[in-house]
């Protein structure tokens, strides 16, 4: 098998000009600042592990008197997976709050803002003439597999809801 070549390297710590080669200064990245080691990377990752376990524990306990004796019989029954289990949930949340910060996302903020949204729907839905220009730029297969993943969506909230896969249990 043969790799294609590639024209950089991802992992360079600087570029010199080629015009420049003399006169260049290297730049650095965020991580490879001088007199960083792995001793500091390690120590970084433990104290960040430390304070993930020691706010999970926190929460835990808040858990606990919240639940009652429902929250310890679910404690007991995880019993060893507890604690990977809670960094495991730990390292999610984190995650998923840089993902928030990164999108920007946030959630409307007004009721003007919801209802533009599908007052515009309603009336891309009613129109002769969106429905040609989607056919005749030939976004219709993109719009049709939207609405497929929308109707699946729909249809396993069904099955879930329904606690089956077919029908309900009517007796």
């Amino acid at each position: 098998m043969v790799r294609p070549s590639v024209p950089f390297r991802l992992a360079q710590p600087f570029r010199p000009c080629r015009a420049n080669a003399r006169f260049a200064q290297p730049s650095r990245f965020a991580s490879s600042t001088p007199g960083s080691t792995a001793a500091d990377a390690q120590k970084k990752a433990q104290e960040t592990l430390a304070v993930a376990q020691k706010r999970l524990g926190e929460a835990w306990e808040v858990s606990k008197k919240a639940l009652g004796p429902v929250g310890d019989k679910a404690g007991n029954m995880l019993g060893s997976y507890r604690e990977p289990l809670q960094y495991n949930l730990s390292v999610a949340r984190e995650f998923l709050k840089q993902v928030y910060v990164a999108e920007r996302l946030q959630p409307p903020t007004s009721f003007s803002t919801v209802s533009s949204a599908y007052s515009t729907l309603w009336s891309r839905a009613s129109s002769a003439a969106y429905w040609r220009e989607l056919v005749r730029s030939g976004d219709y297969a993109k719009v049709g597999i939207y609405a497929l993943e929308a109707y699946g969506i729909f249809k396993i909230g069904e099955v879930v809801g329904r606690r089956s896969l077919v029908g309900y249990n009517v007796q």
